[in-house]
C-alpha cells in the first residue's frame, strides 16, 4: 500500500516557525532609539561574552572557533528556523526510541521560551542548552539499539560523535535549517519515514509498522560521502548509493523465510568472475545427496558437479559412485560438493564477496523467471541480482567480461565499499511510503518485545 505524503512536513512545521519568527518581540527590538545598528551591535557582543562564560568544555572550543556567537538564537532571544525545528524534534523524540524526558525537554522549552523576554543572561543559557541538547540527541540516535543488524567490523556501525564533531556537522552543512530538518546526521531513508509518523492519514497499525522500521534505519549510519550498498530483503531490492542519494536499483533475489538473508553489514571486497558455485553443506545433505540416491550418480554429472573430500582449495576430486550418498544424507558422513563455472551454474558470471560468517554475498543468476516474481524471497540466503553486469561496471569501473576461460579469477576492487542489508516493510519512495508485508515475521515479534519493555518500564 501507498499513501501520498506531499508536503506534509512542511505544513507541519510552517505554524511552528511562524510562532518563532513573528512572535511579539522583547521591548528592546520593538523600538530602537537613534543609533539602532550600534545597539544591536553592543548587544550581539554582549552576547558572546555571555556564552563565553557560559558555555561548558565539551563545546568551549566549538563556540571559541565562531567569536561565541549563537547558533540557535539571534541577539533579543528570537529561535531561529532550525531551533523551531530542533524543538519540534526533541518534543517527538518518542518517535526515535528517545524518552523526551531523557533529554529534558520541558527544561529547554521553558528555557527557550524565558529567552524571547530578551535578557542576555537567558539568551545565553537557552543558546548553550539547546546547543548541548542537540549533541546529546544526535549522540543518543546515534548509539540506538542495532535491532539485529550485524557488522563485519565496527567501522561499518553508525558513529556516536563528540559533542563538538555533532555541532560542527551542523554548522557548516548548508543551510542549518535543512539540516536540521532532513536530519542529515541519519541514514537519507531516515526523517522521511519519521516524518510520516505525524501524518494523520496513517492508521495506527501502520505508524506502528512505520515505528519499527526506522529502529532498523537507526542501524546504518549516514554515509553522506562516497559509495555505498543498501539491499531490502522485505521488498527484494538493492539500491546503490553515491554521496548520500541513490543512483541506481535492481530487483533481486534473497532468502525463503525458512533461510533467511541475514539483516547484516560488511565490506565487498572483490569480485570473483567464472566462479564455482560452492555448495553449502546442508544442501549437500538434503538436497544434492537426495538427488543422487533418487536418479543415480549420472544426476552430478549432467549438473556439472563435483565431488571433493574437503573445503580445501587443493581438496582432492572424489569418485562419486564411491561416495556412501546415504550416509551424506543422513549426516554421517561429509563431502564437499562444488558445481562447474558456465551453464547452468546457480552463480552465473560473478560473485561480489563480503566476507561474513553465514557465507552470504552476492552473485549472479541464471534463474531469471525467478526475477519476475512479487514475492522474491525465494533463495537459500545468499542475493541473486538482476543485473551483475551493472552491478560490477558500478564497483570496478569497467564492464564484466564476455569470456571467461579460468574459473575463479578474484578480481579485487579498486575500494572497498559497504553493504547494508536491511528489512524495511515500509520505506519512503518518492512522496509516498510504501507498506510491505511481513515475510519474515520480523515486525511482530520487534513490537511485542517493544511493548513487553513499555510495559516494564511503566510498572511503578
Amino acid at each position: 500500500m501507498k499513501v501520498r505524503l506531499k508536503e506534509h512536513m512542511l505544513r507541519l512545521m510552517l505554524p511552528i516557525m511562524a510562532a518563532a519568527l513573528v512572535a511579539p518581540l522583547p521591548f528592546a527590538a520593538q523600538a530602537q532609539p537613534a543609533g539602532g545598528e550600534a545597539s544591536d551591535a553592543g548587544r550581539q557582543t554582549a552576547l558572546q561574552r555571555e556564552i563565553a562564560d557560559r558555555v561548558g568544555k565539551d563545546l568551549r572550543a566549538f563556540y571559541a572557533a565562531r567569536g561565541h556567537r549563537p547558533l540557535w538564537l539571534n541577539e533579543f532571544g528570537r529561535p531561529s528556523g532550525a531551533a523551531a525545528m530542533l524543538m519540534h524534534h526533541l518534543r517527538t523524540s518518542d518517535f526515535d526510541g528517545i524518552n523526551p524526558k531523557k533529554l529534558r525537554f520541558s527544561r529547554i522549552a521553558k528555557r527557550v521560551d524565558q529567552a524571547r523576554r530578551g535578557d542576555i543572561d537567558d539568551i545565553a543559557r537557552a543558546e548553550v542548552e539547546l546547543s548541548e541538547t542537540f549533541a546529546a540527541y544526535v549522540q543518543a540516535m546515534r548509539a540506538a539499539d542495532r535491532d539485529g543488524m550485524i557488522y563485519e567490523s565496527p567501522a561499518l556501525a553508525p558513529v556516536v560523535p563528540t559533542p563538538q564533531a555533532a555541532l560542527q556537522a551542523a554548522a557548516t552543512a548548508d543551510s542549518l535549517e535543512h539540516y536540521i530538518a532532513e536530519m542529515r546526521w541519519m541514514h537519507p531513508l531516515y526523517a522521511p519515514l519519521r516524518e510520516a509518523m505525524e501524518d494523520p492519514r496513517f492508521s495506527e497499525a501502520q505508524r506502528r509498522q512505520i515505528w519499527t522500521n526506522l529502529g532498523r534505519i537507526r542501524a546504518i549510519p549516514a554515509i553522506p560521502q562516497g559509495r555505498h550498498i543498501l539491499v531490502d530483503a522485505a521488498s527484494a531490492r538493492l539500491w546503490m548509493y553515491e554521496d548520500g542519494k541513490p543512483v541506481d536499483s535492481m530487483k533481486v533475489v534473497v532468502g525463503k523465510p525458512e533461510l533467511q538473508t541475514p539483516i547484516m553489514a560488511g565490506f565487498v571486497r572483490f569480485a570473483i568472475l567464472n566462479p564455482y558455485w560452492n555448495i553449502p553443506d546442508d544442501l549437500v545433505k538434503n538436497n544434492i545427496a537426495a538427488n543422487v540416491l533418487d536418479r543415480g550418480v549420472g544426476y552430478l554429472k549432467n549438473g556439472g558437479y563435483q565431488v571433493l573430500a574437503d573445503w580445501r582449495p587443493d581438496a582432492p576430486l572424489l569418485d562419486p559412485a564411491k561416495v556412501d550418498w546415504r550416509a551424506v544424507h543422513e549426516g554421517r558422513a561429509k563431502v564437499h560438493v562444488r558445481q562447474l563455472p558456465g551453464g547452468s551454474n546457480f552463480m552465473g558470471k560473478v560473485k561480489f564477496e563480503f566476507p561474513n560468517a553465514y557465507g552470504i554475498y552476492l552473485h549472479d543468476t541464471p534463474d531469471r523467471h525467478l526475477l519476475r516474481e512479487d514475492q522474491r524471497q525465494l533463495s537459500s540466503g545468499c542475493v541473486r541480482l538482476e543485473d551483475a553486469g551493472k552491478l560490477h561496471r558500478w564497483l570496478m569501473g569497467k564492464p564484466l567480461p564476455n569470456r571467461l576461460r579460468d574459473p575463479e579469477q578474484i578480481v579485487q576492487l579498486p575500494e572497498i565499499v559497504p553493504i547494508y542489508i536491511t528489512y524495511l516493510t515500509a520505506k519512503p519512495e518518492g512522496k509516498t511510503i510504501a507498506f510491505r508485508d511481513d515475510p519474515y515475521s520480523l515486525d511482530g515479534v520487534q513490537l511485542a518485545a517493544a511493548d513487553s519493555g513499555r510495559a516494564r518500564s511503566d510498572r511503578p
